[in-house]
């Protein structure tokens, strides 16, 4: 049986000498979130993860959910208790605003929980992931009469959301959409169409599904520019706030799907069920896109918490398997073999997965800190560039977390060998819930496509120079000592970053295939940048920590380590992703359509 254990230590080397979250002791949020809060809060949340979410997760896939003739969904044995032990212990409003129930942390430390529960258990954590995305969406956009209506007991916990946008006939081209909302004498809408693969589309978990929904006005217009975004609760809810009757939204099937069977992915049917506008008309979109950004970031940490889930256990087996003897002679005299862990190309599995994940996991906490200076930076300049990394970094943490997140998954099964092709190991199940964070809320090419197309040329460009500010500035501030094993590769991966960036703009703006072709490595260099900037970080933070001699110094020179190997075997492909780039559209469009 898989086991995962939650890396605390790690996460509280990243926010406390990485981040240094005390400097934002000044902001709203910040000043709750003390050290010993912190580490309080996600010792608890650990105990909640290991001990009620994690033995769930294989038996949940293995049952996976259930449809009944009336459209009700149940969920996996075990999944409503551990829900409302979630709700009872508070963890739904960790980050949510506190004018509507919630405590108003920094999301920074939501991040970290969040880690946890998807390492544990994938599955149940997209439930309440989802009802964040939802509640950041209406806080952002809807009335105050929406808000109101809602807002509470999402937070609690006790009524969860959805995100409705992907239609029979269409997925990432939202323009092609279908569903109607005809406006009633009320001031309420009758949506009316076919929505699929809403994931925690229907499920016992809460008393209600608040699900916003993309469809189209009568007179819309064409294309994406006529696209309205509408609250439609599963049961109405009456003036006093208690539920009222069911709503004509239903459940016309479960996707059969390749992984993250306890999470019941829907065919919803709505059949003039009622909804309210939010925001106004044919700015749907622009405010689903709140949702979705979350919703982006939020698959980029699956990627990073399967690949340290995959990591602990492939480790794990790694240490305990008899097979074979070190090429250097037996570690293991007394008995008939070694530990695979002896053997080199098992350690380059374990080190690839345990280096991605440790810069990862500052990288995508260090979004997490931008996400709040975005809302609570002092000055509006800081405000701005916060918004400006988190716009440029969020299709790079979803597409290169979960395509290394896949890798490592796979790897680690690779670990295990034969037995990680058996169901009971658990390693088959993290390679296939990974796949599908390659693929949904936009698949990773799209997220390329939106980095070179539209993220690069933002506001003249505006956020890709802060990049490459920030990381320049770390180079020349720690370029000697220890500091040159980090600051010189991180200098050379740099330097092949910005090589990408003007080929691009030399030849992408003449011929777009150029651009196309270039933007999944262009994507992938830009993520061994940041994710070399944050190793460069942790080696600082590192090396003053053994250099004050406080702390665990086993610890940190493993971190030294592990930086090092970043550095060194993995860093360098910045130069094979350039010189791929620099080939442009021609070899991939040499052949016919007809000749596939």
């Amino acid at each position: 049986m898989p086991s995962y254990r939650a890396p605390l230590k790690d996460m509280a080397f990243v926010l406390n000498d990485v981040l240094r979250l005390e400097k934002y002791a000044n902001l709203e949020g910040f000043a709750e979130a003390t050290p010993d809060l912190v580490a309080a809060v996600l010792e608890e949340g650990a105990k909640f993860c290991e001990n009620e979410l994690q033995p769930l997760n294989l038996p949940g896939d293995m049952e996976g959910c259930t449809r009944h003739p009336d459209g009700s969904v149940t969920t996996p044995k075990g999944f409503k208790e551990a829900y409302r032990k979630f709700v009872e212990g508070g963890w739904p409003g960790l980050t949510m605003p506190t004018e509507y129930g919630g405590q108003g942390l920094p999301h920074v430390v939501g991040f970290a929980f969040e880690e946890m529960m998807i390492s544990a258990n994938l599955s149940f954590a997209m439930y309440p992931g989802l009802t964040a995305g939802a509640v950041a969406a209406l806080h952002a956009t809807a009335s105050d009469e929406i808000k109101n209506t809602y807002l509470p007991k999402m937070v609690e916990g006790v009524w969860s959301g959805t995100m409705n946008l992907t239609e029979p006939h269409c997925g990432t081209d939202l323009g092609l959409i279908r569903t109607k909302a005809v406006p009633d004498d009320d001031g309420s809408y009758a949506i009316t169409g076919t929505k699929i693969f809403i994931s925690a589309g229907e499920h016992d978990l809460t008393e209600n599904i608040i699900h916003l929904v993309l469809a189209k006005l009568p007179d819309a217009p064409e294309g994406t520019k006529g696209i309205s975004l509408f609250v439609v609760p599963k049961f109405l809810v009456n003036p006093d706030g208690s539920l009222g009757e069911r709503n004509a939204v239903t459940c016309g099937a479960i996707e059969e799907k390749m992984g993250i069977h306890a999470n019941s992915t829907c065919v919803l049917n709505y059949d003039g069920a009622k909804g309210w506008i939010v925001g106004e008309p044919n700015d749907g979109l622009k405010n689903m896109f709140i949702m979705m950004n979350a919703a982006r970031l939020g698959v980029g940490m699956q990627g990073l918490a399967l690949s340290e889930v995959a990591y602990q256990n492939a480790a794990a087996y790694a240490r305990e398997r008899l097979q074979g003897r070190a090429l250097s002679g037996p570690k293991n005299p007394d008995a008939k073999a070694d530990p695979i862990i002896v053997h080199p190309d098992v350690r380059r599995m374990l080190m690839d997965a345990r280096a991605f994940n440790e810069a990862a996991r500052a990288l995508a906490y260090w979004g997490g800190l931008m996400v709040d200076l975005t809302y609570k930076a002092e000055s509006e300049e800081e405000r701005g560039t916060a918004d400006d990394i988190v716009s440029l970094l969020t299709p790079v943490i979803k597409g290169v977390f979960t395509d290394l997140g896949y890798l490592n998954a796979t790897q680690s099964q690779q670990v295990w060998g034969g037995h990680g092709y058996i169901r009971e190991s658990g390693m088959e199940q993290f390679v296939r819930d990974a796949r599908i964070t390659m693929i949904y809320e936009g698949t990773n090419g799209i997220q390329a496509l939106d980095l070179v197309g539209r993220k690069l040329g933002q506001n003249n460009g505006r956020a890709l120079q802060a990049f490459f500010r920030i990381v320049g500035d770390f180079i020349k501030e720690h370029g000697d000592g220890e500091m040159a094993a980090f600051s010189e590769p991180l200098a050379a991966a740099l330097k092949d970053l910005q090589a990408a960036t003007m080929w691009l703009m030399e030849h992408g703006r003449k011929n777009p295939e150029d651009a196309g072709a270039a933007a999944v490595d262009y994507m992938h260099l830009m993520g061994l940048v940041a994710l070399g900037h944050m190793w460069g970080q942790m080696a600082k933070a590192a090396l003053d920590r053994l250099a004050d001699g406080s702390g665990d110094r086993a610890f940190y020179e493993n971190k030294l380590k592990t930086g090092r190997y970043f550095m060194r075997r993995i860093l360098p492909e910045t130069a094979t992703r350039l010189a791929k780039l620099r080939t442009g559209a021609e070899p991939l469009m040499a052949l016919d359509a007809d000749a596939f």
